[in-house]
Order: structure tokens, then sequence, then C-alpha cells
């Protein structure tokens, strides 16, 4: 994995990025400190995520002109903006943008950007990659990481909420595997129960069921959580 970090303040940046290393092995994090520098290497580099700041030297809103410029390759490359401006202005903005998600410099701590960056890195691994054939079972669902758009299943369109987009995300990020209750209320971030993943796992299940009526790739694992099994493949 691939990661642009953009943010002009030095130590900022070095912050981050000890963050993300300490969190992700494996991840290659180029720290970059102007519009300029970033947009040559969104030009040469196919970055997997990208965490850049709004306001880069003199120009409050330079970030703004990068995110477009990253929307404009269409690669859906999920974007997290770390910035000061105020989150409930810009949290809406950024969303119109299509950015993933808006954290706001000063109110969040090492704990709260780790996860909301393993979160980007989970949808960015999951992404299909543009132009990649759909052979397998496992790419006959096409998720959305930013969000803007309906997942699809076998080419038909999936009406998911957004935390039920989240959950499915992750399932299928690490289908065969079992997903515990406990990892789930990590995504479901509010109203931690239970009660309330078994819901959003209903209702992404009853969505399935209004394409393909016996769509059985998510399993519920007594106590423990659920699995999500590629149709066709031999359960665990």
């Amino acid at each position: 994995m691939r990661v642009a970090l953009i943010e002009d303040d030095v130590p900022t940046s070095n912050q981050l990025a000890g963050w993300i290393r300490s969190a992700a092995d494996g991840v290659d994090i180029d720290q970059l400190f102007s519009r300029d520098e970033a947009e040559s290497a969104l030009a040469a580099t196919p970055y997997d995520a990208i965490v850049l700041d709004i306001e880069l030297g003199r120009e409050r809103h330079a970030g703004v002109a990068l995110i477009n410029e990253i929307n404009k390759q269409g690669q859906g490359t999920p974007v997290l903006v770390v910035s000061a401006m105020p989150a409930a202005i810009y949290r809406g903005i950024m969303k119109a943008l299509e950015a993933w998600d808006y954290l706001q410099k000063t109110t969040f701590g090492e704990a709260e950007f780790i996860e909301t960056f393993l979160e980007v890195l989970r949808v960015a691994r999951n992404r299909r990659p543009a132009g990649s054939p759909r052979t397998s079972p496992s790419r006959e669902l096409v998720l959305d990481p930013l969000w803007q758009r309906s997942p699809t299943w076998r080419g038909e369109t999936i009406n998911l909420p957004l935390t039920a987009q989240r959950i499915l995300a992750t399932l299928h990020a690490r289908r065969g595997e079992v997903v515990s209750y406990e990892e789930l209320y990590d995504v479901v971030k509010s109203g931690r129960s239970r009660e309330n993943v078994r819901k959003h796992v209903s209702t992404i299940r009853e969505a399935f069921r209004e394409v393909e009526p016996d769509f059985e790739c998510i399993e519920n694992i007594p106590m423990r959580g659920f699995r999500w099994v590629d149709a066709g493949a031999p359960k665990p």
C-alpha cells in the first residue's frame, strides 16, 4: 500500500507519518509539503490512499483543488482530510467533494486518527482495481470506497445506508474470516451493541435478497460475529 501524506507543517506531517507507520506495517508514505509537489506526485503515482490538509502554505484552499484533481483521475482513491478548519463547516463541504472523512486538528488524538486511517486502508485494499475483470466470486461485489454511490452485486444496485455499507465492506474485506461483534463496534461507532450490529446485518441481507432471493454469503457465527463466504465457495 502506498499513501500520499500532504501536509505543509513538518512536525504535523512527521507525527501523522509516525502514527501511520506504528499502526500499519508495509505502508509506503510519501510526505509532500506543497500543492505543486503534491500535484506532481499525484500525476505520477497511483496512490492507494491520501491524507491531506486543506490549507497548504499561503493557499487557504489548496487541498480542495487537489481533491478535485484526484476526483478527475476517476480511480476512487479514498481521501482523508486533516485540517484546522472548523469541522461543523467543512465536513459537509468535504463530503460534497467526495472525501472519505474529515478530522479537525486539535480535536482528535492518535487513537482516533489511527482508527479512521485503518478504516480507509481496509476499504482501499478492498477497492476493485480499474479495468480488472470480474471473474472471481470475490469480484461479484463492487463497493464504492467513498460511499457516494451504492454498492453493486452482480451488476445490480444494492441500496444501503452508510453504516451498513461500512459493515459490508469490513465483512467482505475479510471474507472467509469471522469478524467479531467487538470489531464491528468500531465500524458502527454509535449504538455499540450486538443487537444494533445484528439489525445492520439484517438490513444488508434484506437489501441483497431484493436482488438475489437466495443470497446466503453472510453467515451468523453464534456468540462470535459474522463471516462473509463467497458464493459457491466451500464453507469453513
